[in-house]
Parts: structure tokens; C-alpha cells; sequence
């Protein structure tokens, strides 16, 4: 099965998070934390900077790792790094996606999330980060 390593940001403002919704592909509709792949030679953390910015349009500071979460689509096998960031400069756009929202611990669950992006949702939780 082929694996895809990619980077999620989970962008925080205060109590809330903020989650996007795919505008494309065979998981349209569904929501995720805002990322992408990882290039050659990159680190997660530049990878991570360089979607954000081409994603939304604004400058994230990435302040710690948070987890990988591992799913296995019909299709391929997803690795994806998630770190807890802020936004240091801009406004989010969202050229790319259906909608965004920024998501509170009582609403976190209450968006159709991607397999992978639930896991870490219910993640944030059990840890308290929400």
C-alpha cells in the first residue's frame, strides 16, 4: 500500500480551533486540520509553514509537536504529523476549501471530520487541550 507523509496544523486561537472543509477530491465536504505534503528534503515543521501560507494565506508559528496520527484510506496509507500553532501574521483565506470554522471543546465533534483528523480531534480532548 503506498504511504503519504504529510503535516497537519492545528491552529488555535484561544479555546478554539481552527478546522476547514475539503473543497476537492473524493473527500469533499469532509473537514480536516489545514495541511499538506511533505516536500524532499523538507522538515515537517517548513513543510507545514509553506501549506499554511499557500493554504490560508497567513504566517503560522508551529510551537510544538502533537501527534502522528496513522489511517489506512481504501487506497493508501496516511502518516500525518500534527503540531499545535498559532498564526503570527494574516488573516485566513480560504481559496482552496468550502468553509472554515473555528471549533470550541462543545463543538470540536460536531463537523464531519476525515478518519485521520477525528482521531486527533478526540485526541485533543482526552489530553485537555481544548
Amino acid at each position: 500500500m503506498k504511504e503519504l507523509r504529510v503535516v497537519a496544523a492545528i491552529i488555535r486561537d484561544g479555546d478554539r480551533v481552527l478546522a476547514t472543509q475539503r473543497g476537492y477530491g473524493p473527500w469533499k465536504d469532509s473537514w480536516e486540520y489545514p495541511g499538506g505534503k511533505i516536500e524532499p528534503g523538507e522538515t515537517p515543521e517548513a513543510a507545514l509553514i509553506r501549506e499554511i501560507e499557500e493554504e490560508l494565506r497567513v504566517q503560522i508559528a508551529p510551537e510544538r509537536f502533537f501527534c502522528t496520527a496513522e489511517y489506512d484510506y481504501p487506497d493508501f496509507h496516511l502518516s500525518m504529523d500534527c503540531f499545535l500553532c498559532r498564526i503570527e501574521a494574516g488573516e485566513p483565506e480560504f481559496p482552496e476549501h468550502e468553509a472554515a470554522r473555528w471549533l470550541t471543546r462543545e463543538t470540536l465533534l460536531s463537523v464531519d471530520w476525515l478518519p485521520a483528523d477525528l482521531a486527533v480531534s478526540e485526541q485533543l480532548l482526552n489530553d485537555r487541550i481544548l
